[in-house]
C-alpha cells in the first residue's frame, strides 16, 4: 500500500497535454476577423462613393435644367381686323390703306421662374417704313407657360410713297413685319435673379380680300 502511493500521486499532477493546433485556429480567427472588417469598410466605402456620385448628378442636373436661365421668346400668335375701320384704296392717283387691327401677342416662358418684363412697345412696318405702333403695359410670365394678351394697332400708309404704296394697290396683299424688344428679369425660385432681354422679329401679310392674317413666320 505504500508503494502505491507515490503513483497515485505522480498520476495526479501529471500535466495536460497541450493542442498544437489551438494557436493557429486563433490566428485564423484573428485573420478571418481582420478581413470582415476590412470587407465591412470597403463595403462602407463603396456606399458613400456611390452616394457621392449620385447627389453630384443631382446636382448637375438641377444645374442644367432647373436653375438654368434661357432666353423667353416674345412672338405675334394672330391678329383680327375691325371691318367698320379696314378701309383700303387702291386708286393709282392715291393708294392708301387705315386698317385698325387687334394683335395677339404672346411671350413664352421656358425657365423654372417668372419672368418679369418692363413696358415697351412694338412697331411694324411696310418695306421698312413704319406704318403702326402699339404699347406693351409691364407684366409677367408664369414659369413653364406662355402669356397671351392684345393690342390695338392702327395701321396706316400715310408715311408711305406713292411710288410703293402702288405695289400694295396693284394686289391683294399688304406684306408687313413686327419688332419689338422686351426686357426684364427670370426670378428662380425667389432668390437668383437673372437680366433676360428677348427681342421679336416677325413677319407676315395682311389678304385685303380676306381680311385675314396669313404667312405668320417669327423667328
Amino acid at each position: 500500500m505504500v508503494e502505491n502511493k507515490p503513483q497515485a500521486v505522480q498520476r495526479a499532477y501529471t500535466s495536460p497535454q497541450v493542442n498544437p493546433y489551438s494557436r493557429v485556429d486563433e490566428e485564423v480567427v484573428k485573420v478571418a476577423e481582420r478581413e470582415d472588417r476590412c470587407k465591412k469598410r470597403l463595403k462602407c466605402f463603396m456606399y458613400f462613393a456611390a452616394f457621392v456620385v449620385f447627389q453630384t448628378g443631382i446636382i448637375i442636373i438641377f444645374a442644367l435644367t432647373v436653375m438654368k436661365v434661357r432666353t423667353p421668346k416674345f412672338r405675334v400668335r394672330s391678329a383680327s381686323f375691325d371691318i367698320d375701320t379696314f378701309n383700303i384704296t387702291t386708286l393709282n392717283t392715291n393708294p392708301s390703306f387705315h386698317i385698325k387691327m387687334i394683335a395677339e401677342l404672346g411671350v413664352k416662358n421656358p425657365n423654372f421662374g417668372r419672368y418679369k418684363y418692363q413696358e415697351s412697345s412694338i412697331e411694324f412696318y411696310y418695306m421698312n417704313i413704319k406704318v403702326g405702333e402699339a404699347f406693351i403695359p409691364r407684366a409677367r410670365a408664369r414659369d413653364r407657360s406662355t402669356r397671351k394678351f392684345n393690342v390695338p394697332v392702327e395701321l396706316s400708309s400715310v408715311n408711305i410713297p406713292r411710288t410703293l404704296a402702288a405695289q400694295f394697290a396693284a394686289s391683294t396683299v399688304i406684306p408687313l413685319s413686327s419688332q419689338s424688344r422686351l426686357r426684364g428679369k427670370v426670378e428662380l425660385m425667389k432668390i437668383i435673379k437673372k437680366n433676360k432681354s428677348t427681342n421679336m422679329s416677325c413677319t407676315m401679310e395682311i389678304d385685303t380680300s380676306s381680311r385675314q392674317l396669313r404667312n405668320l413666320y417669327c423667328r
